[in-house]
């Protein structure tokens, strides 16, 4: 079992801390000193700029996010430094509480997504939620919220939201994945 199961030890997590955009790096570096584990989502990639001078760089691929594994203690002390705006939450848990557990990553996700980073020729972009045709969903934010409807696809292959109306037919709305969730 570990020293992770013992009574009173609490056991490290992977937690996603929101940054600053473009100080994700530098946010890693400072978090070391803390008793944390930092890891940056980065991809190496040739950057050729406008004036035709080419380098590899290391692409943040998941903006404004630092993976920080500590314990709950730590990741309570860290949350008040200056650099680390918030903790993402699960927002699949309880949706209609106001306070909403602290996401945890688990540990497979992180080796796999390292993984990814690691071995792809090909650049690895990242969504935010994956969506299908024909889940429904409910709109949480924006002009829309509260909206509930279906995910179709588009003449143009992009997906958009269905209202149904059941006289009229379908009233079709194009709505970012970050502002629906899927209804269960």
């Amino acid at each position: 079992m570990g020293v992770d199961g013992a009574v009173g030890v609490s056991e490290a997590k992977w937690f996603v801390a929101i940054v600053n955009p473009r100080h994700e790096k530098s946010v890693a570096e400072r978090l070391e000193d803390h008793d944390c584990t930092a890891y940056v989502a980065t991809q190496r990639e040739l950057h050729v700029w406008k004036n035709g001078r080419r380098k590899m760089v290391d692409r943040v691929v998941i903006p404004s996010v630092v993976f920080v594994k500590c314990t709950e203690s730590v990741r309570k002390e860290i949350v008040a430094l200056p650099f680390i705006l918030r903790f993402m939450v699960n927002r699949s848990c309880s949706p209609g509480s106001l306070s909403r557990p602290v996401a945890v990553i688990p540990d497979e996700q992180i080796a796999c997504l390292r993984f990814m980073l690691g071995q792809s020729d090909m650049p690895v972009d990242f969504v935010p939620t994956v969506f299908r045709v024909n889940d429904n969903v409910r709109v949480i934010r924006g002009y829309f919220s509260g909206l509930t409807g279906e995910i179709m696809k588009d003449s143009d292959g992009s997906h958009v939201l269905v209202v149904g109306l059941s006289i009229l037919g379908g009233a079709v709305v194009h709505v970012s994945p970050q502002d629906v969730e899927k209804i269960h």
